[in-house]
Formats: structure tokens, C-alpha cells, sequence
């Protein structure tokens, strides 16, 4: 059987998202946990998260999970989702500046104040709501998507990879930034696929089947 973990420090959407994998597709295990021999032994991984980052980095070294999620991250299929896709970075200017897990290079950056849309309305941060996904390269996870389909954002911070190759998708507010990142057997996601309706029912259908 299929066995997936949803990684559990405390600060995920993990009913939402425990509810939507196993909605996808009933033959898969889903499991929620926060104990290390768990992850290690699951096919794959789903780490979520909301809230800050400099909390979520101290909950998951109380856990012991940092260097768990390093090697798992290496090799099984792994979604980030929102914060779980942030913490994923070196480093986040949040908080003063939190050093992440640095599985990618790069860093997490807030959304400067002021920014304005095309009409000149004063745009609010978080961002928050439907926003369209510019798919920029085909991957297993975006198939039966359409380009440009809308997903749900809640965020204040946004991804800067080192790398424009690890960007699998943009979306603008107003100019675009990083709303997913893709490299080898990993995947992750700013916007919520749980909150995303169909699209993002479909996208975890994808994360479930795909075999990196």
C-alpha cells in the first residue's frame, strides 16, 4: 500500500490536508506523525505548514526532525506546502532572519509594502485568496492542470531560489514570484492544494502516483 506521512510539529493544516489526500485516492495510508522511524519508513512525505518560521525551525529541532527531513528530503517523493515550501530555503528574513533547512538554495523574503496593482489599488499583505499558477516547465505533478489555473494563497513571504531551474511555477502580486519549486524527487508549493478545490485535489491525485 501506499504509505504517506503528513510531517506533525505543530504547525500544519493537518486534518485539511490528512482529509484531501485520502479523499484523492481511498487505497492510500495516510498518516499523521511527528516520530522520525515513521517518516523514515513512509513511501512518501508531505510536510505542511502555516505561522512563522522562526517557531516552526524551533518546534522542528525540539523534535529532532531537522536532520530527518534533510534525508528523506534526498529520497522520497516530498511535497512542501506554504510554509513547509519556505523552510525548504536557506535562510528567511522573518523574525530578524532564521536560518531553514537549506535543501535549496536560496532565501524566503516578505513582500514589500505599497505594492500596487494595474488599476493602482494599494494591494494587502498577506496575500491572501485565488490567485492564478504560470506553470513555467511540465512536471508529473501539474498534469491533467491547466496553465494558469487559480489556487489558494495565504502568505506574507515568498520564495527567492538561488536557481531560476528550481521554479516549476510564478504568480504575480503584482510582479511574479516563486509559488512552486521542483527538483529531482521534491515538490512544493506556496499557495494551500487542500483549499484549491478540484486543481488542488488534482495536483495531490499527482503527488500520490508519481514516481521520480
Amino acid at each position: 500500500m501506499n504509505q504517506v506521512v503528513v510531517v506533525d510539529y505543530g504547525m500544519g493544516n493537518l486534518h485539511s490536508i490528512t482529509k484531501a489526500l485520502q479523499a484523492v485516492d481511498t487505497q492510500v495510508q495516510v498518516t499523521v506523525s511527528s516520530a522520525p522511524e515513521a517518516i523514515y519508513a513512509a513511501d512518501r512525505i508531505v510536510f505542511p505548514g502555516v505561522g512563522a518560521i522562526g517557531d516552526c525551525m524551533a518546534a522542528l529541532g525540539k523534535l529532532d526532525l531537522i536532520g530527518v527531513l534533510k534525508q528523506v528530503a534526498k529520497e522520497k517523493p516530498f511535497l512542501g506546502i506554504c510554509l513547509g515550501l519556505q523552510a525548504l530555503l536557506e535562510e528567511s528574513e522573518e523574525g530578524g532572519g532564521v536560518a531553514c533547512l537549506g535543501i535549496l538554495p536560496g532565501r524566503v523574503v516578505r513582500f514589500p509594502s505599497g505594492l500596487r496593482d494595474e488599476q493602482g489599488q494599494l494591494l494587502k499583505i498577506p496575500h491572501m485568496g485565488w490567485n492564478q499558477v504560470h506553470q513555467l516547465k511540465r512536471h508529473p505533478l501539474w498534469q491533467g492542470i491547466p496553465q494558469d489555473s487559480r489556487f489558494y494563497f495565504v502568505h506574507s513571504y515568498h520564495a527567492k531560489p538561488e536557481s531560476s531551474q528550481d521554479i516549476a511555477a510564478v504568480t504575480n502580486y503584482p510582479g511574479p514570484f516563486a509559488s512552486a519549486l521542483a527538483r529531482d524527487n521534491l515538490f512544493a508549493v506556496q499557495f494551500h492544494p487542500e483549499k484549491s478545490q478540484q486543481v488542488g485535489l488534482r495536483l495531490l491525485f499527482n503527488f500520490l502516483h508519481w514516481s521520480p
